[in-house]
């Protein structure tokens, strides 16, 4: 056994068993008290300690009952109407502190028995968080082992979207780098997976169809190959876009002229193999929201109507769950529950958990930050901007930057911006139908118990790309 193993057991006070590459807890107790102790050698570490912690965290996981799953199977008894259509969903991006975060989105589940809800994070976030795809799921599986939370855990890459710039300059190289990402997640125990080359839409073409073309060739190019790497009996749940968060609404001879493309493509690239759980449209959001100049955020006016419309032509004529709303965070909290109402499968929800952080950190620790956004971001600050607004726009930007900083606060700022967290987690649970989900998990979806590979955790580390053109 390597010093670097002995010390990583050593920090969970040996409560876990190490054989080759076999992994046995032999202190729950312990170890669930631990675990955070792995989480932050992840996130902080260096050399093959980061890999082997993230491995151990994983392994650990699956013999507690903890298990990376797809949501797949679900959202299909949905498209049949054996599921009800009495909850939506809820997929969170944590930026900030993931592993506290999701321990307090544990709590709220636990609270009411709640199952169907969706860790992710997006290409871009990945980038300007300093998150590769398994330390994310590290951070995610291990709040619920420190919770105790037991059963299908859902994590998701969020918009693996090309980039249209990129894409114009090296059609193949763009491919290849999404095609890596999508390697890597699934490695890391993402199960759920939302292909975005909605990008690529081309309004200028004639035709709905011809418009949508590009688009549906790439979903079903990038659908076939998840099939081709997914892990034996997981049916990973892939979903695709047919516009950009922030364009035009979307319509329903958009979504047909997408689905039937799509349909036709993935039947001669992977005769006989899954399509589409759910679809994304736009409905009037733009991620993140508008911030005025005083620094409040712009009414947000979403089209209910085409979000259930849509969401029955999905489910009736393509078998899929439904309709996925995306940049909801800033959507006014009383309206959550037309999601529910009009029937969208699932909603993404990332800002206003960001804001929070930034609202509830010290206010030392805030004001370095965006003193280090002035530097660093400033060609982000356009004329005419506000303090306000731009400090809005780019503070994403130093998350990543200052994760050790946010690892470092004192317990109790960590326990004020938890709690915060939590009861945001429990109205949005209550609103979006979340109570005795679990019920409905545990009826369609079958948790298999995919074994990480070693060789997925202890390598190189993957260089960071620029990901400042893709959305969240």
């Amino acid at each position: 056994m390597s010093n670097t193993l002995k010390d990583l057991l050593g920090l969970v006070e040996n409560s876990l068993h190490v054989d080759g590459t076999s992994v046995k807890v032999t202190d729950a107790a312990k170890f669930k008290t631990l675990v955070g102790k792995l989480v932050e050698t992840s996130a902080l570490g260096s050399g093959d300690a980061v890999g082997w912690s993230r491995y151990l965290v994983r392994s650990a996981a699956l013999e507690l009952g903890v298990v990376p799953s797809s949501i797949h199977d679900l959202y299909m008894a949905r498209g049949r109407g054996d599921a009800p259509m009495t909850f939506t969903t809820p997929a969170f991006n944590l930026r900030a502190l993931s592993y506290h975060a999701a321990r307090a989105m544990f709590r709220s589940a636990l609270k009411m028995n709640a199952g169907a809800f969706i860790f992710e994070i997006a290409r871009s976030e990945i980038g300007y968080t300093g998150q590769r795809p398994a330390e994310y799921a590290t951070n995610i599986l291990a709040a619920a082992i420190a919770e105790g939370y037991t059963g299908p855990v859902f994590i998701q890459g969020d918009h693996f979207q090309v980039s249209a710039k990129k894409y114009t300059a090296d059609a193949e190289g763009e491919l290849k780098a999404v095609r890596d990402l999508t390697v890597e997640a699934i490695g890391a125990g993402f199960f759920n997976i939302d292909v975005d080359t909605s990008t690529l839409v081309d309004i200028n073409k004639p035709t709905i169809p011809e418009q949508q073309t590009l688009n549906y060739q790439l979903s079903a190019q990038m659908s076939a190959f998840i099939r081709e790497h997914e892990p034996e009996g997981v049916a990973i749940s892939v979903g695709g876009e047919i516009g950009e968060v922030g364009g035009h609404n979307s319509t329903e001879a958009e979504l047909r002229a997408y689905m039937d493309g799509y349909s036709a493509e993935l039947k001669k690239l992977a005769s006989g193999k899954s399509g589409l759980s759910k679809i994304s449209i736009q409905t009037g959001t733009s991620h993140g929201g508008t911030v005025l100049a005083d620094g409040s955020l712009a009414k947000v006016s979403i089209d209910f109507d085409t979000l259930r419309e849509l969401s029955r032509v999905a489910r009736k004529d393509y078998g899929m769950g439904g309709t996925v709303q995306h940049g909801a965070s800033t959507v006014e909290e009383g309206n959550f529950n037309q999601f529910v109402q009009n029937e969208a499968i699932e909603v993404h929800l990332a800002t206003n958990f960001m804001t929070m952080f930034y609202d509830n950190i010290p206010a030392d620790l805030r004001k370095e930050m965006y003193a280090w956004l002035d530097v660093n971001s400033a060609s982000e600050r356009k004329p005419g901007m506000t303090d306000e607004q731009f400090y809005y726009k780019a503070r994403k930007n130093a998350v990543g930057p200052f994760k050790a900083k946010a690892y470092a606060l004192p317990e109790d700022a960590k326990a004020k911006l938890s709690a915060a967290w939590e009861e945001q987690f429990d109205k949005l649970f209550r609103l979006l139908g979340m109570k005795d989900t679990k019920q409905y998990v545990d009826k369609f979806v079958k948790p298999v118990k995919v074994a990480p590979n070693i060789a997925d955790y202890v390598k190189a580390e993957v260089v960071a790309e620029d990901v400042s053109d893709l959305a969240d």
